[in-house]
């Protein structure tokens, strides 16, 4: 006789369901969803008035949700948007692209909590089929976060609203998804909110008054706002880094007469602050950057 893996897998939908926390099938064995997509799309039921995906599908029905078990053994994914929820993804390094003596996530995350000067909040905690971490937070009131990649760190991810988790009580050929802290989701702390976020947009020399910015060439200005905003995206630990670059690549326009060096030097500062450094802190590395590639240049357009 078939062992029916659906009996534990139907009961953790039904216990995340019971939290509040929308819910949805992922393939038996597997972390993609099981429902249909876009282009498979019967146009019936739930998708009668148009293709639903599985954040507008996901529920926390105990009816709806027994009629899905049934019918295999799903794995279970958390909508995390609609379930009010952000999970911060601690990673482990795999082979190839992150070596395995590389920093794990989880120490990644750690020392971002010392730098800030915080404990490692203590929170629901789901241990994944690789050997990472799940870090269940309630979702700030009045801040829609979405998804993020690598912003808090190497191997960090998080999951708000666009985005799901694979539930605790699901398998993988890897393992299984298991509570290691049952404590309830407390609120995502304050500073990782404002880590996560959207960053006000880079200023753009179209912003800029025509008197400051003169007659630019418009690859000039397109070189102006790429830089600003890679500025202003860059994530914690590669600011400086990022602004560096930037005023190096930009130094040559200047060098060429092709963007005045003040409007660089302006642009950068303010996509250096809205990435969260200070003044104090952007405006020597913008000097001494833009000298260096003046300097480093040949005068004349550039190339």
């Amino acid at each position: 006789m078939t062992h029916d893996r659906s009996g534990p897998l139907l009961s953790a939908a039904l216990e995340a369901a019971a939290r509040g926390w929308p819910v949805f099938p992922l393939r038996p064995g597997g972390k993609r969803p099981a429902l249909h997509g876009e282009s498979r799309c019967p146009r019936t039921g739930q998708c009668a008035d148009g293709h639903r995906k599985w954040e507008q599908r996901a529920t926390t029905d105990p009816g709806r949700i027994r009629a899905a078990w049934s019918a295999g053994p799903f794995n279970v994914g958390i909508a995390t948007g609609p379930a009010g929820v952000v999970v911060i993804d601690l990673d482990v390094p795999k082979d190839g692209k992150d070596r395995k003596d590389a920093p794990c996530g989880a120490t990644t995350f750690t020392a971002l909590c010392e730098r800030a000067g915080q404990a490692v909040p203590a929170t629901r905690t789901v241990r994944t089929a690789s050997g990472g971490t799940h870090l269940y937070f309630t979702a700030p009131p009045g801040t829609r976060l979405g998804n993020s990649a690598g912003r808090l760190g190497k191997l960090i991810d998080t999951r708000a609203w666009g985005g799901y988790v694979v539930a605790a009580g699901s398998t993988t050929p890897a393992g299984v998804y298991e509570v290691t802290d049952d404590s309830p989701a407390c609120p995502l702390p304050g500073w990782l909110r404002d880590l996560l976020s959207p960053q006000p947009q880079p200023p753009s020399p179209a912003r800029l008054s025509s008197a400051a910015v003169g007659n630019v060439p418009a690859y000039a200005a397109a070189a102006l706002r790429n830089e600003a905003a890679a500025v202003a995206g860059a994530p914690e630990g590669s600011r400086n880094w990022t602004l560096t670059r930037a005023a190096r690549a930009l130094g040559r326009f200047v060098a060429a007469g092709d963007l005045p060096q003040s409007v660089v030097e302006e642009a950068l500062k303010q996509a250096g602050e809205s990435a969260g450094l200070r003044e104090r802190e952007c405006v020597p590395v913008i000097v001494s950057a833009l000298n260096w590639s003046i300097a480093h240049n040949p005068q004349g357009r550039a190339a």
